[in-house]
């Protein structure tokens, strides 16, 4: 299963939400025992391919939960989706490792923001909608590798 267009699903329910068009709890605050964390060092190879990783935990689901991540340099306001990983939540703590190749030579080796959220796709009304499960936000440093 291709994880685009699940991704695209989400970001046109969420606008659905945003504009009002959809009346329904799509987010929920989350739990103690649901986190995820950023390693403080990301990769980036040669052709620009992105590696970064971290940790994970959440429990229990009524649909398929994601470990997104992004990444942004500098001072741009620009963010770059840094691929996903399918989240098994069994109340453990899991490793997720995502990788990505944005633009050539839009992101390089040194200091960058990552944002990791754990994200529950939730069927209402027949709309798989958002619920964001955890999120936080890291500085790492970006390594040639």
């Amino acid at each position: 299963m291709r994880l685009r267009p699940l991704l695209g699903a989400a970001a046109g329910a969420a606008l659905l939400l945003l504009t009002g068009a959809a009346a329904a709890p799509a987010t929920a605050a989350p739990t103690p025992s649901e986190a995820v964390t950023v390693d403080s060092v990301g990769r980036i190879a040669a052709d620009g391919t992105v590696t970064l990783s971290g940790t994970y935990r959440c429990q229990g689901s009524s649909g398929p939960v994601f470990v997104g991540s992004s990444l942004s340099q500098g001072s741009s306001i620009t963010r770059y989706g840094i691929g996903g990983t399918r989240a098994v939540c069994d109340g453990a703590e899991h490793r997720w490792v995502n990788t990505g190749r944005p633009m050539s030579g839009a992101l390089v080796p040194g200091a960058a923001h990552v944002e990791a959220t754990v994200m529950e796709l939730r069927t209402f009304s027949g709309l798989p909608l958002p619920r964001f499960r955890a999120v936080h936000g890291q500085a790492v440093t970006l390594t040639q590798g």
